[in-house]
């Protein structure tokens, strides 16, 4: 018996954790996961919007501020005409990646742990992807005469924007990603739109909830259309998910500054921004499901998920780091050797001036945020640990945008010509802009998790569904950790 039993024990071990905890039916599953909609905020919630609100109205004297007094007011200067702004675009671009690949690439490879996560990424991805906009409208300067100059219509003037810059690649790539990703954010919402307009119990609620949902009513009809349309989006958003960073990294690789002038851009651009996004999904989402009160939706297998994806992305992220300096050796390119010794601010040769450089402590930390802390996740305990896997996704968050950092501002600051080098720090506005964008983002998310279900309301019932179907014929094991509760049978079969 005790040999049964060590045996079973050890068998439940290699079983993946459940997708649902807990024995759910419908009923259940909707009042657990639309009761946050319906309940009165409290007061560290209001506390939270309240901070949210000020950062948000400090963003905008900022922008104010800016556009008033012009682009002297940030830190730029030469060599070191681009630095937070497009920092801080990248970094947003990168964070809102995570929301299309969880819902497009998975939902196609029919991955069934990103039923109770997909809506979190999805709205991080548009919020994400709205502040990231914010950045390159500020830094044209006159944003009025750039969106007069730059909008490719029709005019008698002729005038046409520079179709083989990458810059005019990025509008069109991040407006169609945007585009995309809000129809398939949208269209995910609409049977929880409808469920919510049923249970409500205000007028004014239950108008705005049927105005929204479309008069949606459930039939087949609507269910054959509506998965029809959803896999279509699905099938639309997947190249973008490589496209859009993949155009981003095309801002620096076609150039011929060192530090940027690399083919290896494109791909680890991508994997650093899926890497960024699953960071910051795991910020968002480990307080949320704690005080939400989700975590029977939300489980460890979600968590451990993502904690995987991020250890093979920072991986990558951290062969791309190695083979930079790898590939600046091997061309035999004086400047761009020399600027990858200056990141490293080790001393090589005859490079005298790479040692001792400003930032890279900047690089140092880069690396072993992004790389070094991603390797814990080889281990099971700290992919079971919230507060490690909180922590370390923050970090991942900081690393990614030193990266960022260093690409732009550590390739600029020494070009080729030495009288020409300059040091950049950022000024108030910069700090202020970053932090505001921030307040604003989380003010979004907060809204978000008010007013909609934070998690999929119908995905996780037709889930429960498919799990007891398979459970009734037999095709999970006994000794699954998906398996609510175990008949007298089985009962029977686990001791025979």
């Amino acid at each position: 018996m005790i040999a049964v039993e060590t045996r079973m024990a050890a068998r439940q071990e290699l079983e993946p954790l459940p997708l649902l905890e807990g024995e759910q039916d419908d009923g259940n599953i909707n009042k657990t996961l639309n009761d946050y909609v319906w309940r009165k905020p409290g007061k560290g919630f209001m506390a939270l919007v309240l901070i949210g609100l000020m950062g948000t109205g400090w963003l905008t004297f900022c922008i104010a501020y800016t556009i008033g007094r012009g682009i002297g007011v940030w830190g730029n200067n030469i060599p070191v005409a681009w630095a937070f702004g497009i920092i801080n675009f990248v970094w947003w671009i990168g964070i809102g990646h995570a929301g299309t690949l969880i819902s497009a690439i998975l939902l196609l490879f029919q991955q069934k742990w990103r039923t109770s996560i997909n809506r979190f990424a999805e709205a991080m991805t548009l919020f994400a992807v709205m502040q990231a906009a914010i950045f390159p409208v500020l830094h044209t300067g006159r944003p009025w005469f750039a969106i007069y100059w730059l909008f490719p219509y029709p005019s008698t003037n002729q005038i046409w924007p520079q179709f083989k810059s990458p810059l005019m690649w990025d509008v069109f790539a991040v407006s169609t990603y945007f585009t995309t990703s809000l129809l398939f954010w949208y269209l995910g919402l609409i049977p929880d739109l409808a469920s919510l307009r049923d249970s409500s119990t205000g007028r004014w609620q239950r108008r705005i909830y049927g105005i929204f949902s479309f008069g949606w009513r459930g039939s087949a009809r609507h269910w054959q259309h509506y998965k029809i349309a959803y896999l279509l989006l699905a099938g639309l958003a997947t190249p973008l998910v490589l496209s859009v960073h993949t155009i981003v990294s095309y801002d620096f690789a076609v150039s011929i500054v060192p530090g940027w002038h690399e083919t290896i851009f494109p791909p680890y651009f991508v994997a650093g921004a899926v890497f960024s996004g699953f960071a910051m999904v795991l910020t968002l989402m480990i307080p949320a499901r704690r005080f939400m009160k989700l975590t029977h939706v939300v489980t460890y297998r979600h968590l451990e998920a993502m904690c995987k994806i991020m250890l093979v992305t920072g991986s990558i992220v951290g062969y791309g780091y190695l083979m930079e300096h790898f590939l600046s050796w091997y061309s035999s390119d004086r400047y761009d050797f020399f600027q990858y010794a200056t990141r490293r601010s080790i001393l090589i040769g005859d490079q005298k001036d790479a040692f001792g450089d400003p930032y890279a402590p900047i690089f140092w930390l880069m690396v072993f945020c992004n790389f070094v802390l991603p390797q814990i996740f080889w281990f099971r305990w700290p992919r079971r640990n919230v507060y490690v896997m909180w922590f370390a996704a923050v970090l991942v968050n900081v690393g990614m945008w030193c990266e960022r950092f260093i690409i732009v501002v550590d390739s600029l600051h020494k070009d080729f010509i030495p009288s020409a080098w300059a040091h950049y720090s950022p000024t108030w506005v910069d700090l202020s802009l970053l932090g505001g964008t921030m307040c604003f983002f989380g003010l979004l998310f907060l809204l978000f998790l008010k007013f909609l279900p934070a998690v999929a309301v119908s995905e996780v019932k037709e889930l429960r569904h498919e799990i007891h179907k398979a459970h009734e014929e037999h095709k999970i094991p006994w000794q699954s950790q998906e398996i609510d509760t175990i008949t007298e049978t089985e009962a029977g079969e686990t001791l025979a």
